[in-house]
């Protein structure tokens, strides 16, 4: 009894011990080298018990085995794990760990690691971004990534960027990728306002991105085939890039301050004739030297372009105070053109906020973002006829003409510095963007989250030339003017379910999410003629004036409107149509006749997605997404698409049988289906009626339209579908120091959307359709980085990604003509085809044999067009950089290049002939020595067609990192010179091969035709950045 007694007692006595570890407290202070660090990750080993550290960097566990083990973790530093071992007080000092924080990649609905992803997917960090002047975020991963060309139409500030991965593949508009900030996809159509023809042609919209500051943005993530980007459905075809920004990360408040002073000069300019070599050449081509010699010597490239400075200012603040983090920014940036009269100004403001309440289970996110951008331009558009626009005016004038505004020949020929100063251009854009976010924990492993998006974009442009311009359009004598206005609206509701369970052996994620998107268009174009004033600012005011004035007197709905001496008239299309309704005519209106045409529309998008990952002890991982989409752009029998996929990898140096080789291993295969409905339009599945263009006739008179057809029914009409497979190795050697992939795509567009003619008779000459008809493309990626050199104050990375894309339109038997072809004589002409059995922008020409005795152009194969077996699009293109440090120093360089490609050099075509000098416009000196007669007529052959094949210095920076004790009140301060574009290896005769100007025909888009564009600039920056 006794013995059973002392037993008894023992057991209780263990029990107690044992409770007494079980309820253990322990406490402490995570640090990182600066000090503490707030909202790090205090984790018992093996279960779900955790919390984070508060504004101090303290923590508290309660009832702790003294025996566990706490896991301490935060973004960009390396995890530590220590046993409990009976102490109550663990305080632990956190490493930066940059190479885990490159690892994280941003995907749908969530994030993954460059060691787990099973899809194509990359990241570049702000770290690695492209440096210097760097008008929108593409530009920051120009060249860095293997299979994404990103390439700018032109040298303008603000320009339009083509973003294209793995390929072009939809023979419409838009085949740029969905970009995704802060989880809001942005709508895919331009948000500021086009350029209308003010008598030199019509200009492009600005890129779309420009409102979002690149010092802001803390990685990009590019998700590249169809097992990535299904998970986006109808909108992921051309990949998907998620643009992150940045947020309050460190522990005590800190301000930063960036500043970037910048020099830019043209690159290159045309060698065209001086005042004796012009005068010299006219007799040989049938020229009267002593008529056309006004006694001046002008270099007119000199007077409409410059060498300029630019400016970017940034500041921030951050902090991180435990239970949240805030981050608040302010941009200023005005970048200059090279061309007189170009710039573009950019205010930006952003909040990115983040707070934890309930315990840390309820997560509330928010980011906003509000920003202003005014663009200056001028009289350079993507097709003015045969006088030209600015920068063709001056390849044109005669440079014995005086350099003086008011001059004129009292012909059709233009005055460059009338376009210059008599002409202005203005447009400016409001962006907000907000996203707000709501993430519960509703168990340890299941969490809810609701998300709200709404983005706003109002974009006005004004475009006026004097009364004071001879021979331009319609103004001279009257003067004229454009307002074209456009805002869109889009708004996001996602709701999505997170489950995340860990196993013995495996890992289980799924997520399920419904999604509902919709994007509002609504806008105006206002032409004018009749200006009172030949003040540019002043007919700008009027031009605005005058439109209220107008729409404050009309009421009720209307499509039209027309203004002049003869009264006032509206067009309605509800509640009833009604055409050239007479009204009565407002007072105090500053200009004598306007015309106005309005649109309103909006598109839906309703989304149900899923998708689950589950891997197995650590090495085979199997993912599964779907996605149905329902939009309002397709008819009823079509108006859901399915879009499925899978992707399986296999960390293959997690096997015994492979040893100790390789540090990185890993196998990847995909399988998906994607779509797109980007560029579509509004509406093409029904019958829609609009009342045709509305202009005013030089008299100033206003024929009020009939009504025309948009589109007719097809309740067919669907979703371009694009199926993809994929096949990728990642390998590493020596601990990662050695890193790279190889891929193999296969990717096939089917359906492809486009207006086709209706097979007639017909009630109907077109309809909006799917053809029977695929593009094919296919390719190999290769990304390779070595870290040549690792020591404590030196190292050395170089770095190379390669891919090569072919590119094939299939089991298509239409022939559609586009790149359309301006200048002396060629109305009407092109240079592209589409064909079946060609890859697109396929170029269509005479084949020219050189000149024959009399000078005449030889066609051996005859004077008709024909496919020349070359293409615009790059077959390769290539990323090289690399970067240096020794010990306060760093050095970085990247070049960029693509091979295989074409550019028609329509400017040569246009400007530089025998023809054109013949009647005293000037030319390049080439000519005089080409064999070329001015009785040539310079038809589009491939005489102008020229290889493209480029490689550029894109970036170079060397940078100092002043040494400071940092218990002063600036804690780090760094010094940077900055070159772009610093030269180029070509043997393209224009003034650079990445050209791009818009010569879309028949709704076909264009590609690699060189057209006047913009001067690229070569930049040098200084920059300073201090935190403090």
């Amino acid at each position: 009894m006794k013995i059973t007694l002392l037993k008894s007692f023992l057991l209780l006595g263990a029990f107690l011990c044992f409770g007494l570890a079980k309820a253990q407290t322990v406490s402490g202070t995570v640090s990182d080298a600066n000090g503490p660090l707030p909202g790090a990750s205090v984790l018992v080993k093996g279960t779900t018990n955790g919390t984070q550290t508060d504004f101090d960097g303290n923590y508290t566990l309660n009832g702790i085995d003294g025996t566990a083990t706490l896991v301490f973790s935060y973004i960009g530093f390396k995890t530590v794990e220590i046993a409990v071992n009976g102490q109550s007080t663990i305080n632990v000092t956190l490493e930066e760990d940059a190479q885990a924080l490159d690892e994280v990649v941003i995907i749908g609905y969530g994030q993954t690691t460059v060691k787990d992803a099973t899809g194509a997917v990359a990241v570049v960090t702000a770290d690695d971004f492209n440096q210097g002047v760097i008008a929108s975020p593409e530009q920051l991963i120009q060249g860095k990534t293997a299979g994404v060309q990103i390439t700018q139409s032109s040298g303008e500030p603000g320009a339009g960027i083509n973003v294209r991965i793995r390929g072009t593949s939809s023979v419409r508009s838009n085949n740029n990728p969905l970009f995704v900030v802060d989880g809001m996809p942005l709508s895919g159509e331009d948000t500021s306002a086009g350029g209308a023809d003010v008598g030199t042609g019509t200009s492009s919209a600005k890129n779309p991105l420009n409102f979002l500051n690149p010092n802001d943005i803390e990685s990009i993530s590019i998700l590249k085939d169809a097992s990535a980007t299904a998970i986006y459905g109808s909108r992921g075809a051309n990949g998907v890039v998620i643009i992150t920004t940045k947020s309050g990360k460190t522990g005590k408040g800190q301000f930063e301050f960036t500043s970037n002073l910048s020099y830019s000069t043209p690159a290159k300019r045309f060698d065209l004739l001086n005042r004796d070599e012009f005068l010299t050449a006219l007799p040989n081509y049938g020229g009267d030297p002593n008529a056309l010699d006004y006694g001046y010597d002008t270099d007119w490239q000199e007077l409409i372009l410059r060498s300029t400075a630019s400016q970017n200012q940034n500041l921030s603040y951050s902090k991180n105070y435990g239970s949240g983090n805030v981050r608040a920014s302010f941009g200023y940036g005005k970048q200059f053109g090279v061309v007189e009269g170009y710039a573009q100004e950019r205010l930006t403001g952003r909040i990115n906020a983040s707070q934890r309440f309930l315990q840390d289970k309820l997560k509330i996110d928010a980011t906003l973002t509000v920003s202003r951008v005014n663009d200056d331009g001028g009289a350079i558009s993507n097709n003015s006829g045969s006088t030209g626009d600015l920068i063709g005016a001056s390849y044109f004038a005669n440079p014995t003409w005086p350099a003086r505004t008011s001059f004129t020949t009292g012909g059709s020929e233009v005055n460059p510095l009338q376009l210059l100063n008599y002409y202005d251009d203005v447009t400016h854009t409001d962006r907000f963007l907000g996203n707000v976010s709501a993430e519960y924990s509703i168990t340890p492993e299941l969490k809810g989250k609701v998300a709200v998006g709404y983005d706003r974009s109002s974009s006005e442009k004004y475009q006026v030339q004097s009364a004071l311009s001879t021979g331009i359009g319609n103004a001279p004598g009257q003067g004229q003017g454009a307002l074209s206005a456009k805002d869109v609206t889009g708004k996001l509701l996602d709701v999505t379910f997170t489950y995340d369970k860990e196993f013995d052996n495996s890992h289980l994620t799924a997520l399920v999410g419904y999604s509902f998107q919709s994007y509002q268009r609504e806008g105006k174009n206002i032409t004018a003629l009749g200006f009172a004033s030949n003040d540019l600012n002043q007919m700008i005011s009027d031009l605005g004036t005058a439109t209220s004035t107008i729409e404050s007197q009309l009421s009720g709905s209307y499509q039209q409107f027309g203004y002049n001496s003869s009264g006032t008239f509206v067009n309605r299309l509800f509640p009833t149509v009604s055409q050239n309704e007479s009204v009565t005519s407002p007072g105090g209106v500053p200009i004598s006749a306007v015309a106005g045409d309005y649109y309103d529309n909006t598109d839906e998008l309703q989304s149900f997605f899923g998708r689950a990952e589950y891997s197995i002890a650590d090495k085979y991982i199997i993912t599964g997404t779907l996605r149905v989409d329902g939009s309002s752009k397709f008819g009823p029998n079509n108006q859901y698409g399915y879009f499925p996929s899978g992707a399986f990898a296999w960390k293959l140096n997690e096997e015994d049988f492979i040893g100790d080789a390789f540090s990185t291993l890993k196998l990847r295969l995909g399988y998906g289906i994607t779509g797109n409905q980007e560029g579509l339009g509004y509406g093409h599945f029904a019958v829609r009626q609009r009342f045709g263009g509305i202009g005013i006739d030089q008299n100033q008179n206003i024929n009020p339209p009939a009504l025309a057809i948009q589109s007719f029914t097809n309740n067919d009409l669907k979703w371009e579908e694009t199926n993809q497979a994929s096949i990728g190795v990642d390998f590493g050697f020596a601990n990662d120091r050695f890193t790279g992939s190889v891929d193999v795509y296969h990717k096939t567009t089917n359906d492809l959307l486009l207006q086709q003619e209706a097979a007639q008779p017909s009630p109907q000459d077109f309809y909006f359709g799917n053809l029977d008809a695929k593009v094919i493309n296919k390719g190999v990626e290769v990304s390779m980085s070595y870290d040549i050199i690792q020591m404590e104050d030196a190292t050395w990375n170089l770095g190379f990604n390669a891919a090569y894309n072919d590119n094939m339109v299939e089991d298509f038997d239409g022939l559609i003509q586009t790149g359309e072809i301006n200048g002396n004589g060629l109305t009407g002409a092109y240079a592209q085809l589409l064909a079946g059995g060609q890859p697109l922008f396929s170029y269509y020409l005479r084949q020219f044999g050189g000149f024959d005795e009399n000078g005449i152009s030889i066609y051996p194969e005859g004077d008709v067009q024909q496919f020349v077996g070359k293409s615009a699009l790059p077959k390769v293109t290539l990323g090289i950089n690399t970067s240096v440090s020794y010990k306060n120093w760093d050095f970085n360089a990247f070049l960029s290049g693509q091979y295989g490609f074409y550019v028609y050099n329509n400017t040569q075509n246009a400007y530089f002939t025998a023809g054109i000098i013949g009647v005293g416009k000037n030319i390049t000196k080439d000519v005089l020595t080409n064999g070329e007669s001015n009785a040539n007529a310079a038809d589009v052959s491939t005489r102008f067609l020229e290889k493209g094949d480029f490689l550029r210095l894109q970036n170079a920076s060397l940078s100092y990192n002043v040494p400071l004790s940092g218990q002063g009140a600036l804690k780090s301060l760094r010094l940077s010179m900055i070159g772009q574009n610093l030269f180029i290896i070509t043997d393209y005769s224009g003034l650079d091969p990445e050209v791009n100007v818009p010569k879309s025909l028949n709704n076909i888009p264009s590609l690699g035709i060189d057209y006047t564009a913009f001067p690229r600039a070569r930049t040098v920056t200084l920059g300073i950045s201090a935190t403090f």
